[in-house]
């Protein structure tokens, strides 16, 4: 690139980069492996999820178990469901997920994150809708360390004046 000289050349060179296409938004494709599934990796708190999609009769297991027995309580499971009402796909394929660390709450959300990822890699065009609803997002909340001098991490000691 040629060395700009003044704040008209800086112009110049904008313009000229914006007519050849180099700011475009970036064209999503579609990403399977050899078996012709979408993977994907969804995090939560401390829960890592590993999330298989492939066109199926809507069956989920969750680390060898099905859905119902692994998420017993009817909240974690709407929670891993709601990617796929969003987008209107709820008996549509079949979804593998083995999932690790923290508790069943994270675990949830980490497998609708995952899931989110992998329903945009295996159709592109579900990213805008999956995106507003806010799936996409890893949330970056995690457990604030215990801290030294201190009961937990911000709770002190009771006081006591005798």
């Amino acid at each position: 690139m040629a060395t700009l000289q003044s704040l008209a050349d800086l112009g110049q060179a904008n313009k000229a980069s914006l007519s050849q296409g180099e700011n475009e938004a970036p064209v999503h494709v579609q990403k399977l492996d050899s078996l012709g599934r979408a993977y994907a990796t969804g995090k939560r708190k401390d829960a890592i999820a590993r999330v298989w999609i492939k066109p199926g009769a809507g069956k989920i297991t969750v680390n060898d178990r099905p859905v119902d027995t692994y998420f017993a309580r009817p909240v974690l499971r709407m929670i891993l469901q709601q990617p796929l009402q969003v987008v209107d796909r709820v008996d549509q394929y079949d979804i593998v997920v083995t999932v690790a660390g923290g508790g069943l709450s994270g675990q949830a959300g980490a497998v609708r994150h995952g899931l989110s990822k992998a329903l945009t890699y295996f159709e592109p065009e579900l990213r805008s809708p999956l995106k507003r609803e806010g799936f996409l997002t890893r949330d970056p909340r995690v457990v604030e360390r215990k801290k030294y001098g201190r009961k937990k991490a911000r709770r002190s000691f009771q006081f006591s004046k005798r």
